[in-house]
């Protein structure tokens, strides 16, 4: 049986990600900040590698490495908690990946591309015009190091816009989530004018997350979906599902720090991961929607 050290296990992707290996033959242990108590969970911050310990006597295969600060916003409002966990902690996580002779499989995001590549390929110079972006950048360019000076076996995976009807609710949470919540409840959205992004299920993510582990060489992988639409037609559409009025979609202009359209190249998907999603949007926001109505 395959052994999965998964770190970051109780965010949006790191629990159905525990759950999809689980129910594909792997012996999981799950590592996070959160507090909790469960056989195979342990609680760790990542910046400090002692509490990581535990994960040496597990001696995984592979390392799954979701732990981060997210976001543009709380990342620039906490620059230095930013770079020490993004930075500090992936180096931790690569030290015990190389202890473990582990293969890691490195998450990082589309931020790191920044606004000024239309067409956002592996291949491109990364110009991120925010601290998480820049952040995941050096730590993809430490886990590169790695592999290349110390013998790190690794992939990194860039994300575009992955979501989960299941996800928790918040003003920090995704705009499919954050929509169809705000326009349940009856209260108004803000659509950023011309913004459009591909928006990939977690059913989908979690099989292309796992893929990654039979990739030999170390590479840098876009993971979404190639179904780009404008952010205006997905909040209508989340509108319509719900009978809300149109009245709640206010459009402005695009914030500082944000890229307009995130239109990713997937040719290392579809080759590497021998991936392709199942889930359209349509049937993705009618998810989303019945799975508000019952929350709420």
């Amino acid at each position: 049986m395959k052994k999965a050290l998964v770190i970051g296990s109780e965010g949006n992707v790191g629990k159905p990600l525990v759950q999809y290996l689980k129910e594909n033959d792997y012996d999981v242990v799950a590592y996070d900040i959160k507090p909790g108590y469960r056989q195979n969970y342990y609680m760790a911050d990542i910046t400090k590698p002692i509490d990581l310990i535990k994960a040496f006597d597990f001696k995984p295969d592979y390392i799954f490495h979701l732990a981060a600060m997210v976001s543009r916003v709380t990342c620039e409002q906490s620059a230095s908690m930013a770079i020490h966990t993004n930075i500090v902690g992936t180096q931790n996580i690569i030290e015990l990946a190389k202890y473990c002779d582990a293969k890691l499989i490195n998450f990082s995001t589309s931020e790191v591309y920044g606004p000024n590549n239309s067409i956002m390929d592996e291949s491109c110079l990364p110009k991120p015009n925010n601290r998480y972006g820049l952040s995941k950048l050096l730590a993809e360019q430490l886990v590169e190091y790695e592999v290349k000076q110390h013998g790190l076996r690794a992939v990194t995976l860039r994300p575009f816009m992955i979501y989960d009807e299941n996800e928790d609710l918040g003003d920090h949470r995704s705009a499919m989530i954050r929509f169809a919540y705000n326009l349940a409840t009856g209260r108004s959205i803000e659509v950023h004018d011309g913004s459009a992004r591909g928006w990939m299920h977690i059913s989908d993510a979690v099989r292309a997350i796992e893929a990654a582990t039979r990739v030999e060489n170390y590479l840098a992988i876009n993971i979404g979906n190639p179904d780009v639409r404008s952010i205006y037609e997905l909040a209508d559409m989340i509108r319509i599902k719900l009978g809300a009025s149109e009245d709640l979609i206010n459009v402005i202009n695009l914030p500082n720090r944000m890229t307009l359209v995130k239109q990713p190249n997937l040719q290392r998907q579809k080759e590497l991961l021998g991936f392709e999603n199942l889930v359209s949007l349509e049937e993705g926001v009618d998810r989303v929607c019945e799975n508000i109505m019952k929350r709420i």
